[in-house]
């Protein structure tokens, strides 16, 4: 958890630099390295988990029931506080969102640890803790490939999530004074913005300013895409 956060406040840092001639989009994309570094690494946390907990059904280990309370107990605390500072911006930003996952997942297992260590302080069962740990492996994998996914899709600049390319591109074909619509490309540099280029042919007579003008209005107010580049045409492209 501490690796984790380390890596995402240092991605914070270097998001915030301004663009440069060398990087013409900025430095806010290190953010989404720093989220998908983060999901790896969960990624092998959970896997480890699992392995160790099989393999302690075959090779049962004493626990320290009252000594695995005490610390866990402690860990929840600071997992609680932690994510009651993470939480407020955890949706808009995946490299928050990965140090969120890390924290919860590490809340969810100080719960489990709890739960285990009280059922072994009062049963003997010491078999309560690998199938704990088996359980949260299996609880966190689901939602860390969830934006293991999302961090991907934002690298390889596809259409970020909730936005329609179809609606987009019918939204442009609709404004007066445009023919067709073609070479459209949407994508996202940090997963929470949306940024639209697009070839624009227009219907004669039409003028090339107030269309662009209109299309630009049009995206920022009914899909809030406050950054489009448009090469407005009056024929075909080739």
């Amino acid at each position: 958890d501490t690796a984790a956060l380390g890596i995402a406040l240092v991605a914070i840092k270097v998001g915030q630099k301004p663009a440069d001639d060398q990087r013409t989009f900025g430095y806010r994309r290190f953010e989404i390295l720093a989220a998908a570094f983060n999901t790896i690494l969960l990624f092998l946390v959970a896997g480890y988990i699992l392995y160790e907990g099989v393999g302690r059904f075959f090779e049962p280990q004493e626990v320290q029931s009252l000594g695995m309370l005490a610390v866990a107990a402690a860990g929840l605390v600071v997992n609680l506080i932690s994510m009651r500072i993470l939480a407020p911006a955890k949706d808009a930003s995946m490299n928050v969102k990965g140090a969120f996952l890390e924290v919860w997942a590490d809340m969810l297992g100080s719960i489990g640890v709890i739960v285990a260590a009280a059922v072994i302080w009062l049963t003997g069962w010491q078999w309560v803790d690998p199938l704990v740990a088996i359980g949260i492996g299996l609880m966190v994998l689901p939602r860390t490939w969830v934006l293991l996914r999302d961090t991907m899709n934002v690298l390889l600049q596809g259409v970020p999530r909730g936005f329609d390319l179809g609606a987009v591109r019918s939204a442009i074909g609709g404004v007066p004074g445009v023919a067709g619509v073609h070479d459209l490309h949407l994508w996202s540099l940090a997963g929470s913005d949306g940024t639209l280029t697009a070839h624009v042919q227009l219907t004669s007579g039409a003028d090339p300013d107030d269309v662009r003008s209109a299309i630009a209005t049009m995206l920022e107010t009914r899909f809030e895409i406050h950054h489009s580049t448009l090469q407005v045409e009056t024929r075909p492209c080739e």
